[in-house]
């Protein structure tokens, strides 16, 4: 059998701009009622820009051009808020304090097995995913 070339894989979908996605959701209020519209179908309903067109009822080169302005827009809002920056730098802060608070746990529990019940109480109430899956339990 042979072996497979690189046109006979057939490619991924490029995936729209995950940038933009996270920006939309914090400056999508400020862009004007149309550029929201088909801000919204392209990146949150995952049309195309010819689906959209359809759909608005304008050419696909006014869709193309109205997410150009829209982007425009947004990296502008972003290099002078930094608010998606500035919420991914404190996610990460607060990540990485979580990680470090639930292995101090998990040390002290194996260095105090007599408090290994309060320790798994405290561990259950820093792991979020913990504390959903023991509400779903109930």
């Amino acid at each position: 059998m042979p072996f497979a070339t690189i046109k006979d894989v057939p490619m991924p979908k490029p995936r729209k701009d995950l940038k933009y996605l996270q920006l939309f959701d914090a400056y999508g209020p400020l862009l004007t009622e149309t550029q929201r519209d088909i801000c919204n179908l392209y990146y949150m309903c995952d049309l195309s820009l010819l689906e959209i067109a359809e759909e608005k009822g304008i050419s696909k080169q006014a869709v193309s051009d109205a997410l150009k302005k829209s982007r425009e827009l947004m990296d502008s809002y972003e290099e002078k808020l930094h608010f998606c920056a500035s919420t991914a730098e404190y996610s990460l802060a607060v990540s990485d304090m979580m990680t470090r608070v639930t292995r101090a746990v998990e040390e002290f529990a194996e260095a105090h097995p007599e408090f290994s019940q309060e320790m798994t109480a405290i561990a259950d109430m820093v792991c979020v995913g913990e504390v959903i899956s023991s509400d779903e339990e109930d």
